[in-house]
């Protein structure tokens, strides 16, 4: 459970997208063309699709409760995570006790499991910085070296690719379906609304050579979360 929880959930579900590493070889194989659109617009489209820009720019803070199963956990975990900016705070509970959580207060933060507490990666720390309450914030075109057009299982995206990841987006939605990364691959089958914005509802992600599905119960916008939180 430990060296899926931390490192992988961490990266999946409170990194900003700029923290993907080099992606993934065992990604499926898709034929690739050249997007018409460029990565501004593919990142334009996707804040539209989630509710627009300025709706999502009003989000100070979110709590977003999850549940994790997958065939290596001993039983459902539950996760909660807090965010405010680029601070967030994370635990992630089993049978009613908490199995490790996970801190960044803007400038630093840790791992903890079972009393070992494990301080960030100093190579982190600067893309963690970047963080905003709504992951998609922090998504820079500048960041991106092209806009390819694939094809998934007979539906089109958009691709934004760089040295440090591919991000699918759904050519007739916007939204995204999948990040691909060095961490591992998730895959959105679903997003729910609240107040107005869209969230991931379902994910399922594969890392380590492991399955698990990732399902938000309970999204929380603006209430709940202050900075004590990230103490």
């Amino acid at each position: 459970m430990k060296k899926i929880i931390i490192p992988f959930f961490c990266a999946v579900l409170f990194s900003t997208p700029v923290v993907a590493q080099t992606a993934s070889t065992g990604a499926a194989k898709t034929e690739a063309v050249k997007s018409k659109l460029t990565p501004k617009e593919v990142i334009d489209n996707y804040l539209k699709a989630l509710g627009g820009k300025d709706k999502l720019e009003s989000v100070r803070t979110v709590i977003i409760e999850n549940t994790i199963t997958g065939d290596a956990l001993p039983g459902e975990i539950g996760m909660t995570a807090k965010k405010m900016g680029n601070k967030f705070k994370s635990e992630q509970t089993f049978m009613g006790q908490v199995a490790s959580s996970q801190l960044f207060d803007g400038e630093k933060g840790y791992f903890q499991q079972m009393g070992q507490k494990t301080e960030i990666p100093a190579d982190k720390l600067a893309e963690l910085k970047k963080g905003k309450s709504i992951d998609a914030l922090a998504y820079d075109a500048a960041n991106y070296s092209s806009v390819t057009a694939e094809k998934l299982d007979g539906k089109e995206y958009n691709v934004l690719n760089s040295e440090k990841g591919k991000f699918y987006f759904d050519a007739s939605t916007g939204l995204l379906y999948k990040s691909s990364g060095k961490e591992g691959n998730a895959i959105i089958k679903s997003y729910m609304t609240v107040d107005g914005i869209k969230f991931p509802q379902e994910i399922q992600a594969e890392g380590n050579g492991q399955k698990l599905t990732i399902k938000t119960t309970k999204v929380t916008i603006n209430s709940g979360v202050t900075d004590a939180d990230f103490k």
